[in-house]
């Protein structure tokens, strides 16, 4: 078969329906993120699930839930990377942990009153599923999207999931909080069980466009790997990895500095609805901006995308990063409501841009061949990119005895982030990764 930065495709009409099929998970799988992850869960399960235990048991029970899962995703995601790439199937693993998630979402729909502990075993399936299934997801953006186009590809998808996690999102706000005052048998409890089947229906129906037109990356085997066992391999090629890492500086860098931000910028979307709580905002303010964010993030992840093509990839994450900073200390002066959705939307206009170019500049700087692998080790940093940041936040929080410092303190992790990324040399990272491959295929062959 013959390589390419893309996979084989017949015309040019056929690569559209590729890419379009590709940014359809985002918009499949985002409604977890919201509605399960950010909006609704978190509520049930405090208030239902957990409700016979005190309040602060039942948040200390949701946040072990949250870190047990993104820790066990984290943990495996390099291996069954490694396994993904040497088996050539990305798309079976992806998959297979789309029915996990989906499987562990649906049976939310049981949980009734104290059943934290069932509840904890169902949303750690399902979140295992979703993070699983993006590694191999992102694993096949440099497959489907060409070198020139990976940027504006990794943003259409961010663009889509905000849009179709948001108007899920809504839907299930509508069930929960009107549907019962219009017919009283349908209950809040029982349209909130509801609105978790509607996320595994979601997330089942629409991953259809990606498994029917997105085509598997051609299998790599290096020389002596036959006749071993896939997990063999994959440990195999983890330590060749690690061995070699100093070959991939640029790539590495990049990964760091990316954990690094996004240690701020996953601390902003962790606790802004927590902050915005102890200042005293009304619900009605933290979900009406919550919501917005989802439909104003969409155009903006699109923008950054063509922008990206203006002034380059680093130059459009300095942008984004420059704009948190802002958002960071403004956040510190925060006192009315209206200031909290200025913010809002101020954070909209970058968090999927942000997000999105940080995805594909990692993607230009790695060997197709070990997409999997490598989106495995992005997985890890972006999973362990939620600690350190809410930690200092708690920290400044309990010595200062408010939140406002936290905010502003969160301001270190940009600037950092910016400094470390300022080290990375992306054609070189580029023509390291062009060398790689090119030395892959040869030894396949």
């Amino acid at each position: 078969m013959e390589d390419s930065a893309v996979l084989p495709i017949e015309d040019e009409k056929l690569h559209k329906k590729a890419i379009r099929a590709w940014t359809m998970y985002d918009w499949a799988n985002s409604t977890f993120a919201t509605t399960i992850m950010a909006a609704v869960l978190p509520v049930y399960y405090s208030s239902v699930a957990a409700g016979n235990l005190p309040a602060h048991i039942a948040t200390a029970y949701w946040g072990f839930t949250s870190s047990i899962s993104a820790a066990i995703a984290a943990i495996i995601s390099p291996i069954l990377g490694a396994v993904a790439d040497f088996r050539g199937s990305k798309k079976r693993f992806l998959t297979i942990f789309m029915l996990l998630g989906v499987t562990g979402t649906a049976l939310l729909y049981f949980i009734q009153s104290g059943d934290w502990l069932l509840a904890s075993i169902f949303f750690v399936f399902g979140n295992i599923g979703f993070a699983g299934s993006l590694v191999y997801y992102d694993a096949l953006l440099p497959h489907v999207a060409r070198p020139e186009e990976i940027d504006n590809v990794s943003s259409r998808g961010y663009a889509m999931g905000y849009i179709g996690g948001g108007i899920l999102l809504a839907i299930n706000l509508v069930m929960i909080m009107f549907v019962p005052s219009l017919v009283p048998s349908l209950d809040a409890g029982l349209m909130t069980r509801l609105s978790f089947v509607t996320v595994a229906v979601w997330w089942a129906v629409f991953t259809l466009p990606l498994l029917l037109n997105v085509k598997e990356p051609p299998r790599r085997i290096q020389e002596g790997e036959e006749s071993l066992h896939p997990i063999t391999v994959s440990f195999k090629r983890l330590g060749q990895t690690f061995k070699e890492i100093r070959k991939y500086r640029d790539l590495s860098m990049a990964m760091l500095a990316f954990w690094i931000y996004a240690n701020g910028i996953g601390t902003i979307i962790v606790m802004a609805t927590a902050y915005g709580t102890e200042l005293g905002f009304k619900q009605t303010t933290l979900i009406g901006t919550l919501l917005m964010v989802q439909f104003v993030a969409a155009p903006f992840a699109m923008l950054f995308g063509w922008l990206s093509k203006k002034i380059g990839t680093k130059k459009g994450i300095y942008l984004s990063l420059s704009i948190y900073t802002v958002i960071a200390i403004a956040g510190y002066f925060l006192y009315h409501e209206w200031q909290f959705w200025v913010l809002g939307f101020a954070v909209a206009t970058v968090q999927g841009g942000s997000q999105a170019l940080s995805r594909s500049l990692i993607g230009k700087m790695m060997p197709k061949s070990k997409s999997a692998e490598f989106y495995g080790f992005f997985s890890v940093f972006e999973k362990f990119a939620s600690i350190l940041g809410p930690a200092i936040f708690g920290v400044v929080s309990t010595i200062m005895g408010e939140s406002r410092l936290s905010i502003a303190s969160l301001v270190i992790f940009f600037a950092l982030g910016i400094f470390v990324l300022t080290k990375v040399n992306v054609e070189r990272g580029v023509e390291v990764a062009q060398k790689e491959e090119q030395e892959l295929v040869a030894a396949a062959q």
